[in-house]
């Protein structure tokens, strides 16, 4: 009918040249018309299909390059894994090597069990709502246990089996399950060297099944108490605090459960009354592993973008990039300087102590600095990592690796660096997660102005909270281990080395000859 309609209109207009024609010639041009009309109709049609697809090419391509992003960057953060590895069997004596690459090897391999079962279910799940229909999940969540909700269980009906109930949940549980491992790994360097095997799979057990998502959930997953929201629903404020990848969630909580259990299990034997060497065995394994802790840093706080599907993302991973690489270099060298002042002497290990201590000192505010305040958050990272390492000593906390150190002091001092370096207007305007997206609003106000208080007062939140939760979950793991017997290795097999204990061959090394040395 319109077609029609629209033939008669076109019609009036050719009919002053028509008029002399018959009706047959009429009806003839009438057809012709309804025939280009339709032509023209069909043509449209195809127009709209084709930008119709090409937004879904658009879709589909930006799907990909987020998926192909954390994809890369949690394999990045994966390899994490090799760089702990070096670095804790080269900072330990040679008799223990072995026993340090199987707690690392543990901590991935348990540590994804624990995950797959109960951890992502209470980091990220969402919750089942009750009788009004409404949802708590202020705790932890209590859905996708067992990967439980991640295919579609009506794919007949929606003709897609791979997208769950919650899309994306693959992706997002491979990146943060990387993340989950790096938290427990931690751990291991704070214990090194006088620990029993099986009481540290307790512990590892622990973090990755609830100590470690209850931190996540309460401050990542959205729907936890300090994220940004409105008070009156159980949120803490309107700003919530800023973590961008980790300095407190991830590190801190691996150093505060590494300083726990170093406080509980005691120092190794005769490390504070002048016993035996207890100097690193391998500073080459320090430096191999520094680098490809280095390395894998890019997809810890780069991957935080969570997506690279934008110009805005891409421009923002560059700015982390960027912020990482000048407060590791500046931490590393404050390090190197401090101990030169100290020994008079070039300190390699602490070097790289301080490069750690630089990473970890940004990776909170990697993505809400400029460069300048991230290299200055790096100097200040040195500074901490030479005094926390010499607090622990004169206390007589034996940290082997200097676990606490690197990740819980420099964590905590992160959290305050994204807001103290926060590249809002001075201390009035508040950026955050947000970055360069301009200056954030409250969740509650919607104010803009006045917001960087809340956002400082979220931070010491945050920290307090991973000290306390921590602090209280891992002594109520350590503490009953350690007076059941089952932590601390005997003094005899400590003198012997965890190798020969507990290990075949006895030893990590082989010498020139074939045979196994010392």
């Amino acid at each position: 009918m319109a077609n029609r309609a629209l033939s008669l209109c076109l019609l009036l207009a050719v009919v002053p040249a028509a008029w002399s024609h018959t009706d047959a010639d009429l009806i003839d041009v009438v057809a012709k018309l309804e025939t280009q009309i339709a032509s023209m109709h069909e043509e449209m049609e195809q127009i709209k299909g084709g930008q119709h697809s090409e937004r879904r090419l658009s879709a589909d391509l930006g799907g990909a390059m987020d998926h192909m992003w954390l994809l890369l960057c949690g394999a990045l953060v994966m390899l994490m894994q090799a760089g702990f590895a070096m670095v804790e069997a080269g900072s330990c004596r040679v008799k223990n090597v072995q026993n340090i690459m199987m707690k690392n090897l543990v901590d991935v391999c348990l540590g994804t069990f624990c995950w797959w079962s109960f951890g992502f279910m209470i980091a990220y799940g969402d919750c089942e709502p009750d009788s009004d229909g409404k949802t708590d999940c202020k705790f932890a969540g209590n859905r996708m246990y067992f990967g439980h909700d991640f295919l579609n269980d009506d794919a007949a009906a929606t003709g897609n089996q791979i997208q769950g109930p919650v899309a994306n949940q693959h992706i997002n549980w491979f990146f943060q399950w990387a993340f989950c491992s790096a938290a427990a790994t931690i751990v291991s360097g704070g214990v090194a060297e006088r620990v029993k095997f099986h009481g540290y799979v307790v512990y590892t057990a622990c973090m990755c099944t609830f100590i470690y998502p209850c931190v996540v959930h309460w401050m990542w997953s959205g729907a936890g108490w300090l994220a940004p929201g409105d008070p009156d629903d159980g949120y803490m404020n309107g700003i919530g605090f800023n973590d961008f990848a980790g300095s407190g969630i991830v590190h801190a909580t691996g150093g505060i459960g590494a300083l726990v259990g170093a406080i509980i299990v005691g120092p190794r034997k005769g490390r504070f009354d002048g016993g035996t060497d207890f100097e690193p065995h391998s500073l080459p394994l320090i430096v191999l592993g520094t680098f490809i802790l280095w390395f894998g840093w890019y997809g810890f706080n780069c991957g935080s973008t969570l997506g690279l599907s934008s110009t805005s993302a891409g421009q923002l991973a560059a700015i982390v990039a960027m912020n990482t690489t000048l407060s590791a270099a500046a931490g590393g060298l404050t390090a190197l300087v401090l101990k030169l002042v100290h020994l008079k002497l070039y300190d390699v290990g602490m070097m790289c102590n301080g490069i750690l201590g630089g990473l970890v000192s940004i990776t909170a505010g990697c993505g809400n600095m400029d460069c300048g305040s991230a290299f200055a958050a790096g100097i200040v990272g040195g500074f901490i990592i030479v005094g926390t390492d010499l607090l622990l000593k004169m206390l007589k906390i034996d940290d082997p690796v200097n676990a606490f150190a690197v990740h819980g002091a420099c964590g905590f001092w992160g959290v305050l660096a994204a807001c103290f370096f926060d590249w809002g207007k001075g201390f009035d305007y508040y950026n955050g997660f947000g970055g360069g997206t301009g200056n954030q609003a409250n969740a509650k106000t919607g104010e803009t102005a006045g917001q960087w208080t809340p956002g400082f007062a979220a931070a010491i939140v945050e920290i307090a909270v991973i000290i306390a939760w921590v602090g209280t979950c891992s002594t109520a793991v350590f503490l009953p281990l350690r007076l059941l017997g089952q932590l601390r290795a005997a003094d005899e097999d400590q003198e012997m080395g965890m190798d020969a204990k507990e290990h075949s061959p006895s030893k990590a090394y082989q010498g020139q000859d074939g045979k196994l040395v010392a």
